[in-house]
């Protein structure tokens, strides 16, 4: 009934009682699950929880974190990966200036050339931007073949407008749930509702009240209500529009 758009269930967080956890996602109708890559070892934990489970999908991609480790053999082994039939998209892939563990420079480069690879593959994006809206604005417009969802929404309403005029979709987390979240609800009013993903990221961004706990995919009916709310819908009617909204993107 649900569909997490964005998790990280492969996190050595879940690694003592992961057969746990997905049982709780089970029963919390939580049908469908994009797993999301953020290196070549992660994507391939992410495909592999695909192929145990019905209903998980997996994307493969390097995060801005990995961007230092990025060479045209990790872009090989991408393309390779995903051949999977499971693997619908490329991510997590984009820019963070936040942490900087990388410079901006070696981050665009490898955001580029995942750019190319997603062009290549027609395979949607799954973009992280977190400080880096311009920056990846930029680089998004420079293929306009390319289509995909910023993940873990964190711009203004204005500039989740823009996203959408380019064809983009925007997924929201547990952030919505936040007491502090004004930005994130403006953004959640401003944006077509055949274009909103829901999403936990888990093991992070738990909502209200799990706000500071592990986060898992099935707290994301908690999202999906807010998001609901503030959309003047039902839970089970943002539930199923945000799912047939990541189908739709993922061409599940």
């Amino acid at each position: 009934m649900y569909f997490d758009s964005h998790a990280h269930l492969d996190s050595h967080r879940f690694d003592a009682d992961r057969e746990e956890v997905l049982r709780a996602v089970r029963e919390a109708k939580v049908s469908r699950v994009m797993n999301v890559g953020c290196d070549v070892q992660s994507s391939r934990a992410c495909i592999a929880l695909a192929e145990e489970n019905d209903g998980f999908y997996a994307a493969v991609g390097s995060h801005p974190d990995d961007a230092g480790n990025f060479t045209e053999e990790t872009a090989n082994i991408y393309r390779e990966l995903a051949s999977h039939p499971k693997v619908k998209a490329i991510g997590e892939i984009g820019l963070d200036y936040y942490y900087k563990d990388n410079p901006p420079d070696v981050q665009k480069i490898a955001f580029l050339r995942q750019m190319e690879l997603a062009q290549e593959l027609r395979l949607p994006v799954i973009i992280h931007d977190r400080d880096a809206h311009g920056d990846c604005l930029e680089i998004v417009r420079q293929f306009p073949s390319v289509k995909g969802v910023f993940h873990c929404f964190s711009g203004s309403s204005e500039f989740a407008q823009e996203l959408i005029k380019l064809g983009w979709y925007v997924g929201f987390t547990g952030v919505v749930t936040f007491p502090n979240a004004r930005k994130a609800l403006e953004a959640v009013k401003a944006v077509p509702i055949d274009r909103i993903l829901a999403e936990t990221d888990c093991p992070y961004m738990a909502p209200v009240p799990h706000r500071g706990q592990r986060c898992h995919s099935g707290l994301v009916p908690i999202t999906i209500a807010r998001l609901g709310e503030l959309r003047g819908l039902s839970q089970e009617e943002m539930g199923r529009i945000t799912a047939e909204n990541a189908c739709r993107l993922f061409q599940i």
